[in-house]
C-alpha cells in the first residue's frame, strides 16, 4: 500500500498520524493512568516519546509492518489512536488509547471494529490478537464487544517499572478463510 489509508466511521475519521498530533498526544497521556493501564505507554510521557512513536509508526508503514491510525472526531482532532500490526504468521496484534475525556463513549469500540475489518478484508490476516493488563477490564470489554474470545492467560509476559505483569489475551478470527 502505497498511501496510508483513511478509514471512516459513523462517528469517527482514522488516518495516519501527523506531526501537529504530538502536542494533544503529550497532553492526553500525561494522565499517570495510562502508564499504570498499558505496558508500553511510559511515565511521564514527554514530547521526544510522542515524536519517537510518529517516527517508528512511519518506518512500521513504511516497512508494511503496521498501521497506527489518529482515531479523529469528524473535525479532524485527535481523541486517541489505534493500531495493527503485523506478528507474522498471518496474524496480527492490536492496541489502542483514548483521552480520558472520551472514555466511555464506545469511540474504541467503534475504531477497533473498523480496523479490525480492514485487517481481515484488506490486509488478509487470518487472526487478530489484543493484550491488556488483568487490572484494565475495561479494555477486555471492548475486545468481547468487537467479537474478540479469550484466549489465554500469559503469566508475567511483560515487565515495567521492575514488575513483571500478566497479559490476558483476546483473539478474532477472519471467518471468510
Amino acid at each position: 500500500m502505497k498511501e496510508f489509508p483513511i478509514i471512516e466511521t459513523e462517528r469517527l475519521i482514522l488516518s495516519q498520524l501527523e506531526e501537529k498530533d504530538i502536542p494533544p498526544i503529550v497532553e492526553f497521556l500525561q494522565h499517570r493512568i495510562f502508564s499504570d493501564l498499558t505496558s508500553n505507554i511510559p511515565y511521564p510521557y514527554t514530547e521526544n516519546d510522542a515524536e519517537f512513536w510518529l517516527k517508528i509508526s512511519k518506518e512500521a508503514f513504511a516497512e508494511n509492518t503496521g498501521y497506527t491510525f489518529a482515531i479523529r472526531n469528524k473535525n479532524g482532532e485527535i481523541i486517541g489512536a489505534i493500531g495493527l500490526h503485523d506478528r507474522d504468521d498471518d496474524k496480527a496484534e492490536l492496541g489502542y488509547w483514548i483521552g480520558i475525556p472520551y472514555w466511555n463513549k464506545g469511540y474504541v469500540t467503534e475504531a477497533a471494529k473498523a480496523v479490525v475489518d480492514f485487517g481481515f478484508k484488506t490486509l488478509g490476516f487470518n487472526k487478530i490478537f489484543a493484550t491488556h493488563i488483568p487490572h484494565n477490564p475495561a479494555s477486555g470489554k471492548i475486545m468481547e464487544k468487537i467479537g474478540m474470545e479469550k484466549e489465554a492467560l500469559l503469566k508475567q509476559e511483560t515487565k515495567k517499572g521492575g514488575v513483571y505483569f500478566d497479559l490476558v489475551m483476546y483473539s478474532i478470527f477472519n471467518d471468510k478463510n
